[in-house]
């Protein structure tokens, strides 16, 4: 430690502490411009001025080091003057535009003139002017250079956070400009982090371009619907309408981040597309109802089917009270274990149970990837979660940690790994077990005798791969490491082989364990609330807590305070209850908040399915596909219209509020349980979600102790219940043999995730047309060129897109994002079948010009 003394102040920091940072500690504020806490200092606005004792000019206390005994002036008559000069200099160019500006009261020169500021300006040349009308970026970032105060915040943030390196700056001095290349922002994420980060209207939101001033606006502290990261954010809204998002700089785990569906994919909430009233199916026509009307029909249909089996599939996207509430509306009401909370893949509980109890770190992501390895296994972070791969691209640029990177799939930070291995598609479990085998090769008499024979004769058949450069590479640089953090892209449970990959990674948690490397593991979710519907029960072997059913004292605890008896025996998935619906088994099934039709990866199977149960129950926001297949439809409560819970990726739980009223008929999800509960003349108790809350507090190991006051700004952390694990290492699966037949894979891209952000008008303004990514060898092979229309056919069904040539995609690979409902990428899936094997053709000259046409219409 250092010390150091401060207007009089004294305090010891760690070494390497910025004056800034210290006189922070202190609470003494100094004003800044070009200073933010995540990037390196630039020292370019010389507001954070100070005097150091023994140094005759004034220093920039945001590029200062702290030093021994060293004596700081925060608050001088010459810093004063230099504070006052400095802003001059900036009002001397800078646009008297205030009344029409749309940072005029949140303006930090504003603010820093009133505080610091000149009463009487010394300059009186003309203004400098680069254009006289502001210049459109791109359809949502809207720019005014005249107002740039040079801090480049912007440039930095882009380049050094996001990663995009869509901005720069041309010319020099004062005619220094920030711009994109050639005017535009043709490689840009879209994030709008840049307007978040300028301190005058220099960039702009296009779409809350003079809609509001912040004092007219209403705002809402929430949570991001759109992933498992789990950001904060603020919602502005005014007389009720939803205007802007913007985020905090000293809250979430995001701070001042946010990607491009948080920022700007919220007004799907004002989508047209809302079920207005409850509908029933007369004449093979969905109908509008009254509710009481919708009720009394449900009771006699609920009562022809009783006796058959019953299931229930809910979002993840719903908040924590009311998945709770669903499954034990499932358990209690229709005495079934037949729960789901995913459309898209089915989750192995006997596989996933034992690797979330054991390993999972139910911490900050910051102290996660602190460790020297992280280890990033699947899918594709930059565009799934992208302040997620913010964090990662952080952890490898500021602090050094080593980024590893084993997936079928490039990403944007390949470009910051040490390692990286591509791994056919659906080969994960081998190359992760080829890992395992060179990390026992590595490792060696590190480890125990006992220990050492069993994985040995485990990991035999592995030891041909573990040599091969990838494999081997990724073994060297974890056994190397202190500590390691590995991070697990929930895409790997698309595949049929899903337990199996998680047996192996179970294997390498648990090796890392026995050499010491203290290993820490989490998800990444692509749904804002995976996390939460697993320890809420919403799977058909687990019960609240992620116990199995077949737990008794668990059960029986839960049956005691429910006032009912839990079925002892696990139920069935999703994929199961479409089996019973095929064979003419399933009663009712109730739908909650998803659109399995477009999601399951076969519509063919799916759509006979749904089409099959002698009831179903669908209840939404929006009249989605699997709504127009429903005999009941009940109209719920959308994101903003209702209050809850998230539990993100860490196992951070966090507040989402209410912004926003109900609209047309639409009723709580709660309330809804409640009124199908009494339909079958029961009772659910409690009932609100503060109620239900305190049970799941009560009740769930993970989540007690926590109350809804100590959900401060950022949230708090459900704790780890670890179980004891078994130490018997799986047997590696068999290695991929490759094809040379082109594998389908897919997943979300950057500006869609789900059915909720196709419904944002601001989203699909920025986001690409429906693509067919493919490498430049295929595509060559093929005669393909960037651009083409092409055709892509399976043994399921053909679509038609455009091709998207990434020359960093491996041979063999193609991918489709799953966010295009027009292009029905299900129909070219097989159930059970992941990847998917596909040709690629251009379309025929003759269609071109039709297809074209058809992909630009979205259809």
């Amino acid at each position: 430690m250092v010390s150091v003394t401060i207007d009089g102040q004294i305090l010891e920091v760690e070494p390497g502490s910025t004056v800034l940072q210290a006189a922070q500690h202190l609470g003494i504020d100094i004003p800044t411009f070009c200073y933010m806490k995540r990037l390196p200092a630039l020292a370019s606005c010389r507001m954070c001025l100070v005097e150091i004792e023994g140094l005759r000019r004034l220093q920039p206390s945001c590029a200062t080091t702290v030093t021994d005994g060293m004596v700081v002036r925060t608050n001088t008559p010459q810093i004063e003057e230099t504070r006052s000069s400095m802003l001059d200099m900036l009002l001397a160019n800078h646009p008297l535009d205030c009344p029409i500006c749309d940072k005029g009261g949140e303006c930090e020169l504003q603010d820093m003139v009133m505080a610091y500021g000149p009463r009487k300006s010394e300059f009186h040349d003309p203004k400098r002017v680069f254009h006289s009308q502001d210049i459109r970026l791109s359809p949502v970032i809207i720019m005014n250079v005249n107002r740039c105060i040079q801090c480049q915040r912007c440039v930095r943030m882009c380049e050094e956070v996001v990663g995009a390196v869509a901005l720069g700056t041309v010319e020099k001095g004062m005619d220094t400009a920030v711009t994109g290349f050639e005017g535009s922002l043709a490689s840009c994420d879209q994030c709008g982090n840049c307007v978040e980060v300028c301190p005058v209207g220099a960039l702009m939101s296009f779409p809350y371009r003079y809609k509001a001033r912040p004092w007219d606006l209403v705002e809402t502290d929430t949570v991001c619907p759109h992933c498992g990261t789990g950001c904060q954010l603020t919602v502005g809204t005014r007389k009720g309408e939803f205007l802007r998002v913007r985020s905090k700089w000293d809250e979430g785990l995001n701070r001042e981040t946010l990607c491009v569906r948080g920022r700007f994919g919220l007004d799907f909430v004002t989508s047209r597309d809302r079920i207005k009233r409850p509908m029933i199916r007369r004449d093979g026509a969905l109908v509008p109802v009254s509710w009481d009307e919708a009720g009394d029909y449900l009771r006699r249909r609920l009562s022809s089917v009783e006796g058959k089996a019953a299931g229930g599939l809910a979002s993840p996207r719903l908040p924590n009270e009311v998945l709770y509430q669903f499954q034990k509306l499932l358990r209690t009401v229709f005495r079934t274990n037949n729960i789901d909370c995913s459309s898209r893949w089915s989750a192995p509980f006997d596989t996933l149970g034992p690797l979330v109890r054991g390993f999972y770190s139910r911490a900050p992501l910051g102290d996660v990837i602190g460790n020297d390895c992280i280890l990033i296994v699947g899918g594709n972070v930059t565009e799934e979660n992208p302040v997620t791969e913010y964090l990662l691209r952080d952890a490898a640029r500021r602090r050094q940690a080593g980024l590893l990177m084993l997936s079928a799939r490039p990403s944007r930070l390949d470009d910051d790994a040490r390692v990286v291995v591509r791994v056919l598609a659906g080969g994960e479990a081998a190359s992760i077990a080829a890992v395992v085998a060179g990390l026992v090769t590595a490792a060696g008499q590190a480890l125990p005798g006992s220990v050492l024979a069993t994985i040995e004769a485990t990991v035999e058949r592995s030891a041909a791969d573990a040599r091969s450069d990838g494999p081997g590479r990724l073994a060297t640089v974890l056994n190397e490491a202190d500590s390691v953090t590995v991070l697990v892209s929930v895409d790997l449970l698309r595949s049929p082989d899903a337990p199996v990959t998680l047996q192996q990674i179970n294997n390498l948690l648990q090796l890392l364990r026995l050499l010491d490397k203290g290993p820490a593991m989490q998800f990444v979710f692509d749904r804002a609330n995976q996390m939460g519907a697993w320890d809420m029960g919403g799977l058909p072997a687990a019960l609240p807590g992620l116990r199995p059913v077949a737990d008794d004292a668990a059960r029986t605890t839960l049956a005691r305070n429910w006032g009912a008896e839990i079925p002892s025996e696990p139920g069935a998935g999703l994929d199961a209850m479409l089996e019973l619906c095929v064979g003419g088994r399933m009663g009712a099934l109730y739908i909650a908040g998803t659109d399995p039709l477009i999601s399951y990866p076969d519509r063919a199977f799916v759509q006979q399915a749904l089409g099959a149960a002698d009831l179903l129950i669908v209840q939404d926001a929006f009249l989605t596909d699997t709504a127009g297949l429903a005999e009941v439809v009940l109209p719920a409560a959308g994101y903003g219209e209702e209050s809850g819970t998230f539990t993100n990726n860490e196992g951070r739980i966090q507040k989402v509020r209410k912004f926003r009223e109900l609209v047309f008929e639409a009723r709580g999800n709660l309330a809804i349980f409640d009124f199908i509960a009494a339909l079958r003349n029961q009772v659910l108790q409690p009932s609100t979600q503060g109620e239900i809350f305190d049970e799941i507090t009560r009740l769930v190991p993970v989540y007690q102790g926590l109350t809804q006051d100590g959900l401060g700004a950022d949230g708090a952390f459900t704790r780890a219940v670890p179980t004891p694990q078994t130490g018997v290492f799986l047997a590696p699966p068999p290695v991929p043999i490759a094809t040379d037949r082109l594998m389908l894979i897919t997943g979300d891209c950057l500006f869609h995730n789900g059915y909720l952000s196709e419904r944002s008008d601001i989203l699909n303004t920025v986001a690409n047309d429906p693509y067919v990514a493919m490498s430049a060898q295929d595509s060559a092979q093929l005669g393909l060129s960037d651009g083409d229309p092409v055709i892509v056919r399976s043994a399921q069904g053909e679509l038609t897109a455009q091709l998207k040539v990434d020359r960093r995609f491996p041979k063999g690979l193609v991918f489709i994002p799953e966010n295009y409902r027009a292009l029905r990428l299900n129909s070219l899936m097989r159930r059970g079948e992941y990847p998917c094997p596909v040709e690629v053709q251009k379309v025929h000259a003759t269609l071109e010009a039709e297809c074209t046409s058809r992909i630009w219409r979205g259809v």
